[in-house]
């Protein structure tokens, strides 16, 4: 299942109805923290969690399920159909989708564009990500290790570590990253 898909249906439900996270997380019992995270990719919501959402959202769940396994043998997205993601509310590093219209992948590729001065906490998540820097050059911490990567440079890693990706640099960064979903 596309799960980068279905956190933007919700999302874009959510904005399409007028609601705010609070009143999408009261309706479907949740906090709004868990929604947030939901919508953002963060964490994947169990199926009785997702029926509560399609309901507080106005949908059924199939319809917010439906498409969400086809799967293109191939998928071309041309630099100017590239989806903007909002992976994370605190953060200024865009994100853009370069497979968003292949359901059911194992791995999620992303432009990232990292502004100069953006700072972020150190986060974790499950699988694996991979990391190339296009232009520019960026800090990286990686539980106690910090790396400074320049045009180039690669990283490849186990996501369950904290880390984060930062830009104290005076210009403006690119960065390819893969992240893979699960364990091999």
């Amino acid at each position: 299942m596309n799960l980068v898909e279905l956190a933007q249906r919700l999302r874009q439900l959510r904005l399409d109805s007028g609601m705010t996270l609070d009143e999408v997380a009261q309706q479907s019992g949740q906090t709004k923290s868990w929604l947030s995270r939901v919508e953002n990719f963060r964490i994947t919501p169990s199926l009785p969690a997702l029926a509560e959402l399609a309901s507080a959202l106005g949908v059924s769940t199939a319809s917010l399920l439906e498409g969400l396994d086809d799967r293109p043998q191939i998928v071309c997205v041309r630099r100017s159909e590239r989806k903007l993601i909002q992976r994370d509310p605190d953060s200024t590093t865009q994100y853009f989708s370069l497979a968003s219209e292949r359901a059911h992948r194992t791995m999620d590729p992303f432009l990232l564009k990292v502004p100069s001065g953006e700072e972020r906490e150190p986060r974790t998540h499950e699988g694996e990500e991979f990391l190339m820097v296009l232009k520019g050059r960026v800090r990286f911490l990686y539980g106690e290790q910090e790396f400074n990567l320049l045009k180039g440079d690669s990283l490849y890693f186990d996501s369950e570590v904290e880390h984060c990706l930062s830009n104290p640099y005076a210009n403006e960064a690119e960065v390819l990253c893969l992240f893979r979903l699960g364990r091999p």
